[in-house]
């Protein structure tokens, strides 16, 4: 646990939260800002700062839980058509709090408030370009 963590107090009981499912291993309970109605976060009650900090174990236990969650939060309003399921890692990539959670967020429509982008840069690539990236990810794969 790290005493200046939002989400450890939350955990602990120091702060208040409306959870919505908990065991020995993550808890899950409603985002404060409600990006759509229902949007819930997911944590492993161990701190982990971000993705890369998962060991294999902590991985299997985290994301085994997250689909009986999500089935849960989608069954919960009929209303509820999709959900994006949403893992930021580093400020870069909008983290703001550093325990690693996830955010399942429920859609509702396709004009709900909530967007991502993902543009498409594939024509600014080739096909040395793509095996350049791939044999760089290769080389750095490694066994846990």
């Amino acid at each position: 646990m790290d005493d200046n963590c939002i989400f450890c107090k939350i955990i602990n009981g120091e702060i208040p939260s409306y959870t919505v499912y908990e065991d020995d291993v993550v808890k899950a309970f409603l985002d404060i800002s409600q990006g759509t109605p229902g949007h819930t976060l997911v944590i492993p009650k161990k701190h982990v700062p971000d993705l890369f900090a998962y060991d294999a174990d902590l991985a299997a236990q985290v994301f085994s839980r997250i689909p009986k969650i999500a089935r849960a939060v989608k069954a919960s309003n009929p209303a509820i058509k999709g959900m994006n399921v949403v893992n930021n890692n580093g400020e870069v990539a909008y983290q703001s709090v550093f325990h690693s959670h996830f955010h399942l967020i429920p859609r509702y429509t396709s004009d709900d408030d909530f967007k991502m982008i993902f543009k498409d840069n594939s024509g600014n690539y080739n096909d040395e370009k793509y095996k350049e990236i791939q044999q760089s990810i290769i080389d750095q794969m490694k066994e846990d």
